[in-house]
């Protein structure tokens, strides 16, 4: 036993091991807070890893790629049909400057709407307490099934608000950010090779019909440092809602029940976005909206580069496999 458990147990000659003295027990109560408390990101994993396994910070990995996978190809195949496809109404509807804010909420708006039910299954699952794989996934079903019976089918889009105040604005900025940004790339490269775009049309379509001649380097290149830059900017100009869904998420009621026929106090957790953010403001200033945008933007930023970049080289790779299976057609 080492010297951590000897402070805190002694033995009884007729009980056995109890606890020591009244210090000893407080003792005990703290080191027992100390191991569940989390100092920081790196200290979680190791606590959790040490005291749950270490297979358990992949708990939730299956229904995150179920959720993923589908959610990504909604989003962004619904993108460019909403910005590029001459039916969509985005493009007979909304200037040409602001399609792109307009057509990435609108991805935004129908993927989280389509895999909401998922991710509520993941974040339940990931919250288990069963001790093996299939208890996780059996609990987790039980728990989904109860809260269908008892609140109705629409519980299982429980927290989609709160998805939509956050993700919505960051899409919407990010790929009018994007498309500037990459727009402004293409401009220079176009100048300095002495060419100038096409001024018929929107010039969107112009600056795509460039893009389309450019190889896989300077696709990813150019992708690479847009995704980035407006993912940064994004991120930093939506981290007040982001504070928001966070703080409601992780609110407890701990006022207990309201006397007979007295109207309960709403917490400011409880009440609508922007009254929460209002509130956040006038208790903590302009610094508590933005806490913590430094570690998300450092998330953010290089996730949207990869993600983007990945995503323009994929679909350049695409475009040449399906031309020249279209010029050996027409030999």
């Amino acid at each position: 036993m080492n010297n951590n458990a000897e402070a805190c147990l002694a033995i009884h000659p007729k009980i056995g091991i109890v606890s020591s003295t009244l210090g000893a027990g407080a003792d005990c109560a703290v080191e027992e807070t100390q191991k569940r408390a989390f100092n920081s990101t790196l200290d979680g994993l190791r606590k959790i890893a040490r005291h749950e396994g270490v297979t358990t910070l992949w708990r939730g990995l299956s229904p995150t790629l179920v959720m993923t996978v589908p959610s990504n190809i909604i989003y962004f195949t619904g993108y460019d049909w909403l910005r590029f496809n001459s039916q969509s109404p985005v493009n007979q509807l909304i200037a040409d400057n602001y399609a792109p804010l307009v057509a990435g909420s609108g991805a935004r708006t129908i993927a989280a709407m389509v895999v909401s039910p998922v991710e509520m299954f993941r974040t339940r699952m990931q919250a288990s307490n069963s001790s093996s794989s299939t208890g996780h996934f059996r609990e987790t079903l039980g728990g989904l099934k109860e809260m269908v019976q008892s609140h109705g089918y629409t519980s299982l889009w429980r927290g989609l608000t709160l998805t939509l105040w956050r993700d919505v604005p960051f899409s919407g900025l990010y790929w009018w950010g994007y498309e500037s940004i990459r727009g402004l790339l293409t401009d220079a490269r176009e100048k300095a090779r002495g060419r100038q775009l096409e001024t018929t049309g929107p010039r969107s379509r112009a600056r795509s019909r460039s893009q389309s001649r450019e190889d896989h380097t300077l696709t990813l290149t150019d992708s690479f440092i847009a995704g980035a830059s407006s993912g940064a900017v994004a991120s930093i100009l939506t981290t007040p809602f982001d504070v928001g869904k966070t703080r409601q998420q992780i609110f407890k009621d701990a006022s207990g029940l309201s006397p007979a026929g007295v109207q309960k106090i709403l917490a400011p957790e409880e009440r609508s976005m922007p009254q929460l953010l209002w509130h956040i403001f006038k208790e903590e200033g302009m610094a508590g909206l933005w806490k913590g945008w430094i570690p998300r933007t450092l998330k953010v930023a290089p996730a949207c580069a990869i993600m983007i970049s990945c995503y323009e080289v994929g679909k350049r790779m695409a475009r040449d496999v399906n031309e020249k299976a279209e010029k050996k057609k027409a030999e």
